[in-house]
């Protein structure tokens, strides 16, 4: 080895060495840095907890506020005025001004339950099958076209939904069955625009939850495109899409304003798809504001509510049930 090699050796050993002691020190300032108690970040920590402890306990609160207030004024129908639970939930004429009262609410409970029925007999085959088409058949133009538009019905408000139906949908149902236009088939129809576009997202994210591969694997024992879809994409989407249609039942059953411009808002049973009829939400709105708080027709009121709210109540316990199974199935 020549001395000038011997040299530099010598040399980045040194520099090695003096440098070694500025790595440890820095090294150990920053151990000692991150062991050190640190008050600031301690504060954060328990302010950020607080604060979402007191909006969850808050939320809580006003969610058991309002079931409370709802339950206490629907309850007072049959504790207070003594109006039988029996006839209330299965008598069909409503006469809360007659001499004597009656009040039978299930003209307004069935055609609650057949338009939302309706509308989810509708929407859900349209939907789910917009939504294997966004991620199945054409995923390019479903993501860059299709889903945008259907978004964009998401935000459009309920009266319009109303307006169109009015204007639109009730002459035509008029002009070609020969009846009043003002229908169960009118009022399922505008509910099911409404919740397609519910109906379609939720589905969409469902399916393209399904793992590619097995979408390979079913390919690769033979099946073709449409049974890989039919048996493997939409069995494992299963959960998915049930969910999205009980969520666009969930809000089809709520729904007054689009409701009530285009159902007649009669209290009469229908007789078929054509015929007139009430919910309990266009009930309650057609008729609150005509009432004077305590008497026995504002409760009757009120305890329509509370059945809306019960049904709510249903509609969440299903979700869960749904997702649950999702769970196990992944």
């Amino acid at each position: 080895m020549s001395r000038r090699s011997e040299g530099s050796t010598i040399a980045s050993n040194r520099i090695i060495a003096d440098r070694t002691p500025e790595v440890g020190e820095r090294t150990s300032a920053i151990d000692r840095k991150l062991l050190t108690y640190n008050k600031r970040q301690f504060t954060e920590n328990v302010t950020g907890r607080f604060i979402a402890m007191a909006c969850a306990g808050l939320l809580v609160v006003v969610v058991l506020s309002i079931t409370y207030f709802i339950a206490s004024k629907g309850l007072s129908t049959f504790l207070v005025n003594g109006v039988s639970l029996g006839e209330f939930l299965t008598g069909v004429k409503w006469d809360p001004e007659g001499e004597p009262a009656v009040y039978g609410v299930l003209p307004f409970i069935l055609g609650s339950f057949l338009v939302t029925l309706l509308a989810a007999l509708i929407a859900a085959p349209l939907g789910i099958g917009a939504a294997i088409f966004m991620t199945e058949i054409f995923p390019g133009f479903g993501k860059k076209v299709l889903k945008p538009v259907i978004e964009l019905l998401v935000g459009i408000p309920s009266v319009v939904y109303g307006y169109v139906g009015l204007t639109l949908l009730v002459p035509f149902i008029r002009e070609q069955f020969d009846v009043l236009g003002f229908s169960l088939l009118a009022g399922g129809l505008v509910l099911a625009l409404m919740i397609l576009p519910t109906i379609t997202s939720v589905a969409t994210d469902a399916i393209e939850a399904v793992p590619q591969d097995l979408r390979n694997a079913s390919l690769a024992l033979g099946a073709t495109r449409w049974q890989t879809i039919w048996n493997v994409v939409l069995h494992s989407a299963l959960p998915g899409c049930l969910t999205a249609v009980v969520l666009g039942m969930a809000r089809a059953f709520g729904e007054a304003l689009a409701v009530q411009m285009v159902i007649g808002n009669t209290t009469k049973l229908p007789g078929g798809l054509l015929d007139p009829i009430s919910t309990l939400t266009s009930g309650i709105t057609l008729n609150m504001g005509n009432t004077i708080q305590g008497t026995p027709y504002n409760n009757a009121l009120w305890s329509m509510a509370l059945l809306l709210l019960l049904m709510s109540f249903v509609f969440i316990m299903i979700l869960r049930i749904l997702g649950r199974k999702k769970l196990v199935n992944k």
